[in-house]
């Protein structure tokens, strides 16, 4: 018997998608006998005329059957003798692309249905996009309704073109294309004496063959931290699942990105000690040293997974409200949960042609690329090399709402361009980028100025919209070991932080917060103090020793108010 498939379908409104699966159940006796009863009976008060209703087995909603439309994704799981499914039926119509997403974001293969009245539609180019977006890499077009068009070879060979042509726009990997009749059974669970210029098997014969197996790159070992698990002060295990290779005791693992190396102790699986895991497997796994390890960090028996803070991603917007460049969202991947800014749109892409466009204004059910950076660094990996460290989803901080789901395409692991620089010493920041605040969704946004690096010499901004800073005064960040003097507005010298000595000047962080240090025992405490802070308690130290409105403020333009 083969392995469990789980597939999803999907295509425009009124394509046949819950009628085609709901065919496969009746026919292939996959019902109670309570259930072919009930549905003989709905059928009798629906919308074809007492004949059977196929897709009454799917919609399950009221309002489905009221509207005679899939809303929900609905969820079948069957057996046949040859191979076990789960399905996924989703939406058509256009307003429940994110429903549709969901669906395509566990299935391992699409059946896309097609009118083949209407051949290819924008809804078959959004879908087959989606699918791909989410990586999946086998594809059914199920030519639908071919009935109607009384089995013409010659109307299937048009569509077929028209398949063939978005599957070579897409990079498909693997296409069956497949003339059927969901309600009249024709090549659904058996082949069709209606069209006898097929060669090819009936859907359901091909679903209990296909291979979906995908040949991974190879990562090695590597498993996602779901859970720090510590019943007493002398066991302390990382919980979560194996993503890829094997787990054995004794094997030297790296923590990530804290990089740090330990052996691994000992590997529970469930309540059971185990001298190995395989993927697939939910495990406890215990090391043999203290190490600096959280959720959403990684075990790895490479160390080469990538660590980066900026990456590039194709995303769906999903939420209702529009998308807004700065804005602060929460995204998931993997296991870890980070704040985030998508800096920049770079454009978003046409569903029917493929092309890129002006990405001006970015509303629901639009694909976008664009650039996004995390609060800091953070395990993930290119979504085509690695599908659980590739694939995030961005959560509305205010509404909780699911803003977005995509892909990571690219991952910066150069760095974030240093603000300043000079032999070798390097200083981040957003001293001189603008912060605004919009009204109607209560959000504030960092807007972000060109990407410049000044150097000695240089002149820098000391006014904007949002700041007015004095043309002399000093800027000290602990965080990169810099101090940069600005003198006469214009970048006097940029000096490693040790040998930096307090002149009687304002001094500022690289956010542009005024310091409160107006001595040189001051400044001592703060560097001391920074140093002896924990990591996760340095907002308490900011807020003690910053002082935002001094030489920042909050302001908005055009629809904006200043606050």
């Amino acid at each position: 018997m083969n392995g469990l498939l789980k597939f999803i379908t999907c295509g425009s409104v009124d394509d046949g998608k819950s009628t085609l699966i709901g065919h496969i159940l009746y026919d292939s006796k996959l019902l109670y006998a309570d259930q072919e009863k009930a549905l003989v009976l709905d059928s009798k008060v629906g919308s074809r005329g007492g004949e059977i209703d196929y897709s009454l087995l799917l919609d399950g909603l009221m309002a489905e059957r009221e509207q005679g439309i899939t809303i929900d994704v609905a969820y079948r799981y069957f057996t046949t003798d040859s191979r076990s499914f789960i399905v996924a039926d989703t939406p058509g119509h256009e307003e429940y692309t994110r429903n549709m997403a969901v669906g395509a974001s566990f299935a391992q293969l699409a059946i896309i249905l097609i009118d083949a009245k209407q051949g290819v539609l924008v809804q078959t180019r959004r879908h087959s996009r989606i699918c791909s977006l989410m990586g999946i890499n086998h594809f059914v077009f199920a030519v639908n309704k071919m009935d109607l068009v009384d089995y013409s070879q010659e109307r299937f060979q048009e569509i077929e073109k028209d398949i063939l042509a978005l599957a070579e726009e897409l990079s498909l990997k693997s296409v069956k294309i497949i003339p059927v009749s969901a309600t009249e059974g024709d090549n659904v669970t058996k082949k069709s004496e209606n069209i006898p210029w097929y060669q090819g098997e009936a859907l359901l014969t091909y679903l209990e063959q296909v291979d979906v197996s995908e040949t991974e790159i190879g990562t090695g070992f590597y498993m996602p931290v779901q859970r720090v698990c510590r019943p007493s002060h002398e066991f302390r295990g990382f919980q979560g699942q194996v993503e890829s290779g094997k787990a054995v005791v004794g094997q030297k693992v790296v923590t990530l990105p804290s990089n740090e190396t330990a052996s691994i102790k000992s590997i529970l699986v469930g309540d059971k000690e185990r001298p190995e895991a395989s993927a697939g497997q939910a495990v406890t796994i215990q090391l043999d040293r203290e190490v600096d390890v959280s959720r959403g960090c990684v075990l790895s028996d490479t160390g080469e997974l990538t660590v980066a803070k900026n990456i590039k991603a194709t995303l769906l917007w999903m939420d209702d409200e529009p998308l807004q460049a700065g804005k602060d969202y929460l995204v998931k991947l993997g296991t870890k949960m980070i704040p985030a800014v998508i800096s920049q749109v770079e454009y978003k892409v046409d569903v029917n042609s493929g092309s890129h466009l002006e990405a001006d204004h970015i509303t629901k059910n639009e694909i976008i690329f664009c650039d996004l950076k995390f609060t800091e660094k953070i395990v993930v990996d290119e979504f085509k090399r690695n599908k659980t460290l590739g694939e995030l989803i961005l959560i509305d901080r205010v509404t909780h709402m699911t803003s977005a789901c995509g892909v990571v395409e690219q991952v910066e692991t150069e760095g974030e361009k240093p603000y300043f620089e000079k032999d070798g010493i390097k200083a981040k920041g957003y001293i001189f980028e603008e912060f605004y605040f919009n009204l109607e969704n209560a959000f504030l946004s960092r807007q972000k100025t060109k990407e410049t690096t000044y150097h000695v010499g240089d002149s820098v901004p000391v006014e904007g919209d949002s700041f007015h800073y004095p043309d002399y005064f000093d800027i000290i960040s602990p965080e990169d070991s810099a101090a940069i003097l600005i003198r006469s507005r214009k970048v006097r010298d940029i000096i490693r932080l040790d040998s930096y000595e307090y002149g009687g000047l304002p001094v500022l962080d690289e956010r542009g917060f005024a310091l409160k240090i107006g001595t040189e025992e001051e400044l001592k405490e703060f560097l001391e103090g920074y140093k002896a802070v924990e990591k996760e308690s340095r907002i308490a130290f900011y807020n003690k020793w910053s002082k935002f409105e001094t030489y920042r403020r909050i302001v908005c333009n055009e629809n904006f108010w200043v606050i």
